[in-house]
């Protein structure tokens, strides 16, 4: 969203209103007085845009995941059902700004053990491999990157949709992303043996939205 610089004539009171108010909220005086306006105008912020989504998807999965959510990140945390309960942590960055991509996904685990560690990344290796094929038989980009314990990939943008659609879009792939996860940790075998009715969930989300 393009922004330009204009000369405003303000009180002095207005201001150091302005000024406190923007400082517990850690933003900027003009950032503040365009939201304001903005709201006040039913105009759409990117600020406004990325609540709107994440507050979309808070309703979807704060049953399953502890949420915390901040400006342009949402994290969600779970515990696996392993040895000491490590936490998987799945977080979302939003662009203000989204062209292509709506934003991006990190999947990460905290764990001590080199095996869980090892299977994790297993995992990713092959799922990057299932998704693509799946998101080039749709015709549409992916891409995807892998740390340690760790994996990111980028989510598309979808003009035209609501944030509504977007958050709930998100929160679909993540919830199939998650059981996938679990399951192949938990058995391999039985991973393996289900992945057609993964694979049957994935492409019906992009039946119906790209992500």
């Amino acid at each position: 969203m393009k922004k330009s610089v204009y000369s405003l004539v303000l009180m002095d009171d207005v201001i150091r209103a302005v000024d406190e108010k923007a400082c517990q909220l850690g933003t900027s005086r003009s950032n503040l007085i365009n939201q304001i306006l903005a709201q006040h105008l039913s105009c759409i912020t990117p600020e406004m845009r990325i609540r709107e989504i994440f507050d979309s998807m808070n309703e979807l999965v704060s049953s399953t995941f502890r949420v915390q959510q901040q400006r342009s990140l949402m994290t969600m945390n779970t515990a696996l059902e392993y040895k000491y309960r490590p936490t998987l942590s799945y977080r979302v960055e939003l662009e203000r700004v989204p062209a292509q991509f709506l934003g991006t996904l990190k999947v990460s685990i905290r764990t001590q053990s080199s095996a869980l560690s090892m299977a994790f990344m297993k995992f990713f290796q092959y799922w990057s491999k299932f998704e693509s094929q799946i998101m080039e038989k749709h015709g549409l980009p992916y891409a995807c990157a892998a740390g340690n314990n760790s994996f990111s990939r980028r989510l598309l943008n979808c003009p035209g949709q609501d944030c509504e659609t977007q958050g709930s879009a998100i929160s679909r792939y993540i919830a199939i992303l998650d059981g996938s996860i679990k399951l192949y940790l938990a058995d391999g075998d039985a991973f393996r043996e289900r992945l057609p009715g993964i694979a049957a969930k994935y492409e019906d989300l992009l039946d119906q939205t790209s992500i």
